[in-house]
């Protein structure tokens, strides 16, 4: 009867559900919920009252915004009008930033790395060049920039760009030497070609190379410079179309640079020299320098240097004019960091950079090339870094940076998010961070200030936590969908420094990192927070605006599991691994080395892996260190690393459990109350038999944040496929799966490519960032069709040496029914497993607030035992009515307050307790979510009320819990890229989009869910992408994101004066339409380029949907339109008149013939 009913339902729902891609791919199409028969009575009773409030139309997945520092830049540009700056990326991207609050990210479908970018200043617009040879032009006039054309070379590669203050004709050098010309509006080549064997001698023998610089005199426009890669400069004449004069150097070109005046130009060389040249006398510069090279003795040339990449002349009306350059140092400093030199008059300063220079740019405070340029700072655009310099006062100081870009500053090793916290959290942080404010900064405001932003309608605070791999902890505001750091947490000061170069065999389980923070469990109520470090350690944090000078309390923690999980009667045995470090170049393990140090000498014992600081310590107001518990060495073993972690405040306890069994610690009374393997919790409700084993001879562990591991071995498990248990770090962990006899350690060197993917699924790429906690992608076999990740509680994905053990990976406390037969809810513990199993344990807590420093707390197995398939992700309790139950929790008082007195305060709790009320019901939902699928239990009677298979084919790798419209569902994430939600307590799908496929590990690690429709993960390892899964906000995201244009007039050109004008320049104006358009030049080639029309002009209307900029994009795109067809109709009529032409012309010619014939002689 049982059977028949679950197949029915599914079947029902499988037909009703809408089907995902089929194979490994597919999301949850096999998925649906159950009432299972047979659960009527009690049970049944509340599945009508509650009203479930949410639907489909309330979810709806869009990108917000993504903070931090572009991944990878490659090009910069900067509108000196709008104040706005455009980085360009090797992945296509293009990051537009303003002042703060004002930062947009766009994106080339093509993903091909921009070469360079080029604003219309004051325009609203900005060219990009690819390296796939093609242009695109970008309209900003919308908050979310769109392509309006793009032009696609097919001969010829592009190398350099120029487009002059406002023109409309773009110049376009190729790697052939030849230049183009575009023209911006209609984004189509003018016939007008400046090919390279017309610009050079006729005499010259060489092809000069690639164009490497183009740019008009600032003196007329109608002189084009034409720098050439091989030393060859030509000005061009664009009327007379020849060159007027030509120079050659014997050096390679890198970049050139104007005087204002337009008489002289300075080139910078591959030899690390500049050479300033006169249009006069262009046979030979008429000064050549190496800055850096040093002066011969013998009065030779000086050495040549290191390549000067870029240089900038810039002029000042009452000063020396500023040479800025970057590279050009002395070959015989190979340990100089990246520089940039700015020179002005006899004075040379040097700037020393972290990371190499990929651009720089001048910011004058005019926009016309033929004035005074007045430079006031320098943007540097590092490989990991943005720093402007302020050149205005003398000793160069660098503005503080306003944007949220070191988020990368130690790489990032998992992410909390909190969406609607209390709202006094966010000064009280910010009031304890402003105090570690660096000194030195100028003070000048901000120069890139464009754009404008308004807070929106969005107004509950949020807060985001990064855990870094030096063991930081960085709180940002997310408010508004901005980003501000508030305070940074160093975990590791807690320790002692670690001493190189002993020799001595330590207690360390990783080299590198040891202090990489794994998991992270904050209360913003109470303010505890708690951290799990890579070296198998847990601190807790306490909130206090005081600093104290005290002692770090600390405790050491035994956790061994003595069995092996087998399942008797059908063991399996599996040949051991094969050695498949021939198959692939080993991994470079960036943040944690899976080396574990040798030990010499005395075995390891009851050692903690690092050492806590045994003086009195320093502790600045903000979070302090309570409590610090260390898990130790056990008879030569390395401690596991910890794979769950709990907090509650109430109860003043933590817990957290690893691959051996859980630990739980009163940090109140700073005593261990339960230290217990696995197995021991079950007590005889263990639903397995299992085998008891000998302590393991080998000692193997896995630093577990920054390497791939995978187990060669067919997996066969029907009733969990989980990757927590089927397989980890080469272990192979199935229950139904012996230990592998062999003693030797997979490392990531040893994993085979093939066994990583799934039928039809892409490969998956190495994690990138250091410190990227891993996962474990199984292999695919026909038995074994699950392509999975190992994964560990808060998305702290973690491949843990869990040796055959059953891994605690949940754990939750609340105030719950413990038994069946409870009338009255009690304090609990909730743990789940690698297996799928839930335990609950109960926790006695003294009676009065008085005799909680002194009663001891008694924790023991309840007895209840629930099951699931897969490893348990996530825990949460409703009400009878549906309401989430939040976790109980003390409301917080600073532990350091002056005003304490004697007599310590009495704690305030905040029990959140449905037995407190009468109307609460005598009954509560336990929502629990595995791996594979989520489950209902109505409680005290543990009858599962709904379940629902989320996935067959893949598994979640994030499941939470979160408040959305006043209501509550749960939100996943799944590896195959679905994001889904399901109503609570029915269970009932809401959402299932497949939307991010999982590319890179560090998605995986990083990703989290939180109230008010909010997610995140990390998308490159330098950024954070915010998204939404709610309609409302989506549909309230225009008025959230900032304009990056506002309308500014352009500053009028100086007066030059009678003299100046006459003698100064051109006399004629130049007229670039006249030269360059159809009439004259003619049109191009059709074959060199291909005119794309972009999708810019739909998205830009339904961007600025709302007021004047909506109409007059809407007016504007309608002109394009009617432009297009008249053209259209014009060349109609056009070649209507040439074909009426052509007949009458015909018809005369036939008059003509047969005007004197008589008819006999037709």
């Amino acid at each position: 009867m049982k059977k028949f009913n679950f197949r029915k339902v599914l079947d029902g729902l499988t037909a009703a559900s809408p089907v995902g891609s089929s194979g490994g791919g597919s999301g949850s199409g096999a998925g649906g919920s159950v009432h299972p028969g047979g659960t009527a009575g009690a049970a049944g009773t509340p599945r009508e009252e509650i009203q479930e409030t949410l639907t489909s139309d309330h979810f709806q997945i869009c990108k917000t915004v993504r903070h931090g520092f572009p991944y990878l830049p490659t090009a910069l540009a900067f509108d000196p009008v709008q104040k706005i700056l455009a980085i360009g990326t090797r992945t296509g991207a293009i990051r537009i930033l303003g002042r703060p609050g004002v930062d947009c990210y766009c994106q080339h479908e093509s993903g091909a790395a921009v070469l360079q970018l080029q604003f219309l200043i004051n325009e609203g617009a900005l060219v990009s060049a690819c390296a796939d040879d093609a242009l695109h032009l970008w309209n900003l006039r919308q908050k979310r920039p769109a392509i309006l054309h793009s032009l696609k070379f097919n001969r010829e590669r592009i190398t350099y760009c120029h487009l002059p203050f406002q023109s409309k004709w773009l110049y376009v050098g190729t790697e052939r030497g030849n230049t183009h010309i575009v023209n911006i509006e209609s984004f189509i080549l003018s016939g007008y070609v400046i090919m390279w064997n017309k610009a050079i001698e006729l005499s010259t023998k060489t092809h000069p190379g690639p164009v490497v610089h183009l740019s008009d005199s600032p003196r007329d426009e109608g002189k084009l410079l034409i720098g050439y890669e091989n030393g060859t400069i030509v000005f061009w004449d664009l009327r007379s179309k020849r060159a007027d004069l030509r120079a050659y150097y014997d050096e390679a070109i890198h970049s050139v640079a104007w005087h204002h005046e337009g008489k002289q130009f300075m080139c910078s060389h591959s030899d690390g020299s500049l050479t300033l040249w006169n249009l006069k006398s262009p046979n030979r510069p008429f000064q050549t320098t190496i800055p850096h090279g040093k002066v011969q003795r013998d009065g030779k040339k000086p050495e040549s240097c290191k390549p000067i990449l870029k240089v900038e002349y810039k002029t000042c009306k009452n000063s020396e004019p500023f040479v800025i350059f970057s590279g050009g140092l002395s070959y015989d400093k190979p340990c100089r960091r990246p520089s940039l030199t700015i020179m002005h008059g006899k004075a040379i300063t040097v700037l020393e950079m972290d990371h190499p220079i990929v651009d720089f740019l001048t910011l004058c405070e005019t926009p016309y090339p033929n004035e005074f340029q007045e430079p006031y700072a320098v943007v540097v655009l590092l490989e990991k870094d943005l720093i402007v310099v302020d050149l205005t006062q003398s000793n160069f100081p660098i503005f503080e940076n306003p944007y949220p870009i070191d988020i990368h500053e130690s790489p990032v090793t998992c992410t909390e998010y909190f969406a609607d916290c209390p709202p006094d959290l966010i000064p009280v942080l910010y009031s304890v961070g402003a105090k570690h404010k660096k000194q030195g900064y100028s003070n000048k405001e901000w120069p890139i200030s464009g754009g404008a932003w308004n807070l929106g309608a969005q107004t509950y605070p949020e807060i985001i936590i990064t855990g870094h791999a030096d063991g930081s902890v960085k709180f940002w505001d997310a408010s508004a969908i901005t980003l501000q750091m508030l305070y940074k947490l160093k975990t590791s000061k807690v320790f002692e420094k670690q001493k190189v170069g002993e020799g001595k065999a330590t207690a360390e389980i990783v080299e590198e990192d040891p202090f990489a923070v794994q998991m992270m469990y904050w209360c913003p109520e109470s303010r505890i927070f708690c951290v799990a470090g890579v070296s198998a350690y847990v601190i807790v944090y306490r909130f206090s605006k005081h600093e104290v000078n005290t002692e770090i309390a600390s405790l050491e923690v035994r956790l061994q599991c003595e069995v092996e999980d087998i399942i008797t009667p059908e063991p399996e045995t599996n040949p051991p691994f094969p050695d498949a470090s021939s198959q692939l170049p080993s991994l470079k393990s960036l943040s944690g080395s899976t080396n574990t140090v040798a030990c010499e000498g005395t075995m390891k014992d009851s050692i903690p892996c690092l050492s806590v600081k045994a003086r009195p310590v320093r502790m600045p107001p903000g979070y302090q260190a309570d409590l610090v518990i260390q898990l130790v060495w056990v008879d030569g073993e390395p401690p596991q690393q910890i794979t769950s972690l709990a907090v509650n405040s109430a109860y003043g306890l933590v817990a957290f459990g690893n691959c051996n069994g859980l630990a739980v610690v009163d940090f109140m009374q700073k005593t261990v109350l339960l230290s217990m393997g696995t197995l021991d919790l079950y007590g005889s409700s263990d639903p397995y038999q299992r085998q008891p084993r000998s302590p393991r001879k080998s000692r193997q562990f896995a630093a577990g944040l920054t390497e791939l591991s995978d187990s060669p071995v067919s997996l066969e498990l029907e009733r969990c496929k989980s990757p927590t248990s089927d397989h980890v770090n080469g272990h192979c962990t199935s229950p139904t799966s012996q230990s592998c006899s062999s003693g030797k350690r997979l490392s990531s060197a040893d994993v085979s490519r093939a066994n990583r993917r799934g039928p039809g699924r892409p490969p998956f790429r190495k994690a990138q960032s250091a410190a990227c906690m891993e996962i474990s992608l199984p292999v695919t076999t026909e038995e074994n069709r699950e392509n999975s990740f190992s994964r560990s509680r808060s998305s702290s994905v973690s491949s843990i040496d869990r040796d055959s053990k059953e891994a605690i990976t949940a754990l939750y406390f609340m105030e719950s029914f413990a038994r069946k037969n409870d009338s009255a809810v009690s304090s609990c513990l909730w743990v789940g497993t690698g297996l799928g199993m839930v335990i609950i344990l109960s926790l006695n807590l003294p009676a009065s607030d008085d005799s909680r420093q002194s009663e001891p707390v008694m924790v023991s197995p309840s007895g209840t035992v629930l099951t699931l398939k897969g490893a348990v992700l996530t825990f949460a309790c409703l009400d009878c009515m549906g309401t989430l139950t939040h976790q109980p929790y003390e409301v917080w008082r600073d532990p350091h307050s002056a005003d304490d007195g004697d007599k310590a305060r009495k704690r305030k709790l905040v029990m959140h307790s449905p037995s407190s009320s009468q109307d609460m019901g005598d009954h509560q939902f336990a929502v629990i979510c595995s791996e594979k699928q989520a489950k209902v239990f109505s409680l005290p009677s543990q009858t599962c009320l709904y379940v629902h298979n989320i996935t067959e084919t893949s598994f979640l790798l994030r499941a939470d819990v979160v408040t959305l419209c006043n209501s509550v569902c749960l939100a996943c994430f799944c590896a195959n890229g679905h994001i889904m939600t399901l109503s609570l307590p029915s269970l009932r799908p809401l959402l299932d989009i497949n939307y991010l496929p999982v590319t890179d590990m560090r998605i995986a690690r990083t990703f989290c869910f939180t109230n008010e429709g909010q997610a995140l993960y990390l998308s490159s390892p330098t950024e954070i992408q915010r998204l939404t899964y709610s309609q409302e906000m989506c549909d309230n995201l225009q008025d959230m994101l900032g304009d990056l244009f506002t309308p500014v007039e352009t500053p009028e050109a100086q007066n030059r004066g009678f003299l100046k004008g006459l003698f100064g320049g051109s006399g004629q104006a130049f007229d670039r339409e006249e030269l360059f358009g159809e009439a004259t030049a003619g049109k191009a080639s059709r074959s060199l380029a291909q005119h794309i029309p972009g999708s810019g002009g739909i998205e830009g209307v339904r961007g600025a949907a709302g007021g004047v900029i909506g109409d007059l994009t809407r007016a504007r795109i309608a002109l394009d339109e009617r432009g297009q067809k008249l053209g259209e109709l014009d060349e109609r009529t056009a070649s209507m008149m040439a074909s009426a032409e052509a007949f009458s012309k015909h018809a005369h010619e036939v008059m003509l013939k047969y005007k004197d014939k008589k008819w006999y002689q037709f």
